[in-house]
């Protein structure tokens, strides 16, 4: 973790500028910024964080998360005619982007079914799932027809403008 600069009427802890570092590293945000009485903390994942005018330099790449472990011998023998075709169906698949930064949602509310589940055929117009951005929720709807193979977010997790969250083959 960087090492912060003091700075005179900051009243933030620097443990809560930590937490705050982690909590941009593990989520798909790629920025947050949280004013807290006088104080100002703005953390970008690709710039310095900004505590009131005193910069830190961005977390070294040792932070950031280790890479997968290779998948053993054992688990990657599949039949050799099998990954071409998945991979020759998968190609043509699309992706349906978030037009907006804010939380996604599955559902209008927690207690209604979700608005698509994998395998379902969509329709041109359809909602697919709600980005909710500063108490404003906003319906997004397909822009093609086709079955949704995989929904890439989870509920309730944030998303970028353009940031993908469904895969679906196309009719």
């Amino acid at each position: 973790m960087p090492n912060a600069r003091n700075n005179q009427g900051a009243d933030m802890d620097i443990s809560k500028v930590r937490e705050l570092v982690k909590l941009v590293e593990e989520s798909g945000i790629e920025e947050l910024e949280v004013v807290h009485k006088d104080t100002t903390v703005r953390i970008q994942k690709t710039a310095a964080v900004t505590v009131s005018g005193a910069s830190i330099a961005p977390a070294p790449a040792a932070a950031l998360p280790a890479p997968l472990a290779p998948i053993p011998a054992a688990a990657a023998a599949t039949p050799e005619t099998a990954a071409p075709e998945a991979d020759a169906s998968r190609a043509k698949w699309k992706d349906v982007r978030s037009p907006i930064v804010g939380t996604y949602y599955r559902a209008p509310s927690p207690t209604s079914p979700n608005f698509v589940e994998v395998g379902d055929h969509i329709s041109p117009g359809q909602t697919l799932c709600i980005v909710e951005a500063m108490k404003v929720m906003n319906e997004i709807e397909a822009e093609f027809g086709g079955t949704i193979k995989e929904i890439l977010v989870e509920n309730g997790s944030p998303v970028e403008a353009e940031g993908a969250l469904f895969l679906v083959d196309p009719d």
